[in-house]
């Protein structure tokens, strides 16, 4: 029996275009180019001012796809990016030297199109692995995409970058700078394939605010290990994530020049805050997800134990399938934690609580633990599961989903 995925992500509704702020020297266009299915969006050109900085964060799968080897050779190159060419469909990866080629191709299409050059461009695929890139289709889209370029192209270009999406995935956020005010607009996809250290996620944040090369850089890193690097939702790391952060200077605030700059904080705290957002609604959509679940560990002797354990927890089947039944079979929790790179761990200092139960104190079953308790708080879409490890005072949090029959069911289709 096939089981269809929800027609919903849980707890997300889809953005309003009005709430999405345009971000001056950032233009957005798209285009029907019949990459993998005829009348659907599928592919967005973005058109970056001149004088732009760009910085990115990729995966860390060793088989990156041929798009991700491009943009990291183009944004080594020193030359200013002018333009983001953004395909959903094919993820052109698994491809060899064709794939290079092709993605080679569509950027200099698109560069001769917003007369730059080829190094100015940075591609960024999404889709089915080991297919070819139709190139010859992107490059016969992209004077429609050109013709729609306008600053106000944020909910189009989200939508044409969904693959198994359920929600197009935009957000906008403003703070002030010198008086000023800076705005900061992202979009996102993602829904399987998840796993920290990127996944198969695309997103491109944009702020009208200056920011040096080398400044901006440094700070898209910190953000995505704040956000992207935040969240599970199969385990599975993939061969495309990319993560592009544009400040397009077009603003009258004085430009940020170096990591001492005070005002730093604040553009970032501003950035990091839309990171956030779309990548916990990359795990609200994820494929069959039908709760929401984040986990904290606390009183670690590092953030990286906390993390280890948080992952360990978040990565489990058991417990995946468990939160999907809402079933409280909680030992899974604690096997798990028992099972995470922390050697020398004491269970008779570890506290669980899901929600606000306290399951287990110090390693063992509260002794006024009531499971009607427990599955009445596995019963909601939201659920805490807050892991106390009594070791230290270092933390950390992890963002995932329940792991369901509607999963199965979109993966075992997902070609179909």
């Amino acid at each position: 029996m096939r089981v269809e995925q929800a027609s919903m992500a849980v707890g997300l509704e889809p953005p309003d275009a009005a709430s999405l702020r345009p971000v001056a020297g950032c233009e957005l266009g798209w285009a029907m180019a019949g990459i993998r299915k005829q009348g659907r969006k599928d592919l967005v050109l973005i058109r970056l001012a001149e004088g732009s900085s760009v910085a990115g964060v990729f995966t860390r799968n060793r088989f990156c796809a041929a798009p991700v080897q491009i943009c990291r050779s183009h944004l080594r190159s020193g030359q200013p990016i002018r333009a983001v060419l953004v395909n959903s469909g094919c993820a052109n990866a698994g491809t060899g030297a064709q794939g290079l080629a092709d993605a080679r191709r569509a950027c200099k299409a698109a560069a001769q199109l917003l007369g730059c050059e080829l190094l100015q461009v940075l591609p960024l695929s999404t889709g089915v692995i080991m297919e070819p890139l139709p190139v010859q289709a992107i490059v016969d889209a992209l004077p429609q995409a050109v013709t729609r370029l306008d600053r106000s192209g944020w909910l189009n270009a989200a939508e044409s970058m969904m693959t198994t999406d359920t929600v197009p995935k935009a957000i906008s956020r403003r703070c002030q700078l010198d008086g000023v005010p800076i705005a900061v607009t992202g979009i996102a996809k993602g829904a399987g394939m998840i796993r920290p250290n990127m996944a198969t996620l695309l997103a491109f944040l944009a702020t009208d605010a200056a920011v040096a090369p080398a400044v901006l850089e440094a700070l898209t890193k910190r953000v995505a290990d704040v956000s992207f690097n935040r969240i599970t939702v199969d385990g599975d790391t993939s061969t495309n994530d990319s993560f592009l952060v544009a400040a397009t200077g077009c603003t009258t605030a004085a430009p940020i020049a170096d990591a001492e700059d005070p005002r730093l904080a604040q553009l970032e705290s501003t950035i990091a805050e839309v990171a956030g957002e779309l990548a916990m609604a990359i795990v609200r959509d994820g494929e069959g997800a039908s709760k929401f679940i984040r986990i904290v560990v606390e009183q670690a002797r590092s953030q990286s134990e906390a993390s280890a354990v948080a992952y360990a927890v978040a990565h489990s089947p058991l417990v995946k399938t468990a939160m999907f039944a809402s079933d409280p079979n909680l030992g899974r929790i604690l096997s798990a934690v028992g099972a995470s790179d922390v050697d020398d761990l004491d269970p008779s200092t570890v506290q669980l609580y899901l929600n606000e139960v306290w399951v287990a104190r110090d390693g063992a079953r509260h002794p006024q633990y009531r499971e009607e308790d427990a599955q009445r708080a596995m019963s909601g879409s939201e659920i805490l599961v807050r892991i106390v490890l009594g070791r230290g005072s270092a933390s950390a949090s992890v963002w995932t989903c329940d792991l369901s029959l509607g999963y199965v069911s979109i993966n075992a289709d997902y070609r179909s």
